[in-house]
């Protein structure tokens, strides 16, 4: 479990980088959208002309009024086959501009990516988002292919997680202060980006105080407890997709994956803003 762990963690890069760089943030101008229309619809557009109800139920930690105020009438102004051109056009610009198609091993690390992506699309049931992303085609040229095949590998163990705090009665906003209070993203990020009112983050973070999981501004030691638990369950949901690879395949892929997340990191596109 830990070599699927650091297969998925060490090639992430290449897939969330898409969040930040402005080749996104242009693309999805050029449609007409604002950032976080942009975001909500590029992400969305695989389930079609998805409603902000569907948007909130399946992205799970987002402000709703956030999600309402980004969708709401996005349809009207693009369409989601736009959008998803706009969104593997912008992939393989911020890709290319970090150097991973110029990378020894790109043609195997993609195929191993694409080896678990495609044995993940045989557990797709349960995973809407994850399904959503599996039923678009596969790009033909090597660097979106290597960006396609990481999403959905991204999405599938993500709809997992969502598994996983539903079955632990922790919702989205409980999920971003547990997060928040293990200190490895910054509160203020988290509090920017989710946009959930400072009155409600207040008396959500109160109300996990008294649940026994936070000790001041920190997590507990049942906090920890429970993320870790969340974490290793999220972990084990995400095997099928690696276990097509076998040991030695997933060693490899974390080997192949490490200079492909460097370069993202190098290249400066998992700055924010």
């Amino acid at each position: 479990m830990e070599t699927a762990h650091a297969a998925w963690r060490r090639l992430e890069p290449v897939h969330s980088m898409i969040y930040f760089v402005p080749e996104a943030k242009r693309r999805y101008a050029d449609l007409g959208l604002s950032v976080s229309a942009g975001y909500f619809a590029s992400r969305g557009a695989a389930l079609g002309r998805a409603s902000a109800e569907l948007v909130i139920s399946t992205f799970y930690n987002f402000s709703p009024a956030l999600v309402r105020q980004a969708v709401d009438g996005v349809w009207d102004t693009t369409t989601p086959e736009q959008v998803l051109d706009a969104r593997y056009t912008a992939a393989d610009e911020a890709l290319r501009r970090a150097g991973v198609h110029e990378l020894p091993g790109l043609a195997e690390v993609m195929a191993l990516a694409r080896r678990a992506a495609e044995a993940a699309c045989e557990h797709a049931q349960g995973r809407p988002l994850f399904a959503a992303h599996a039923a678009l085609p596969w790009p033909q040229d090597p660097v979106p292919r290597l960006w396609h095949a990481q999403t959905l590998l991204r999405e599938f163990r993500g709809d997992g997680h969502v598994a996983c705090l539903l079955s632990e009665g922790v919702g989205g906003l409980q999920a971003l202060i547990l997060h928040a209070a293990a200190g490895d993203v910054p509160v203020g990020f988290l509090k920017a980006s989710r946009a959930w009112p400072e009155e409600e983050w207040a008396r959500t973070r109160e109300g996990l105080r008294e649940r026994g999981l936070l000790d001041g501004d920190g997590l507990s030691p049942e906090g920890v407890r429970l993320r870790r638990h969340i974490e290793d369950r999220t972990d084990r949901l995400a095997l099928p997709a690696y276990a097509a690879l076998g040991e030695a395949g997933c060693e490899r892929l974390a080997e192949l994956a490490r200079p492909f997340g460097r370069a993202v990191v190098d290249a400066g596109l998992l700055k924010v803003g």
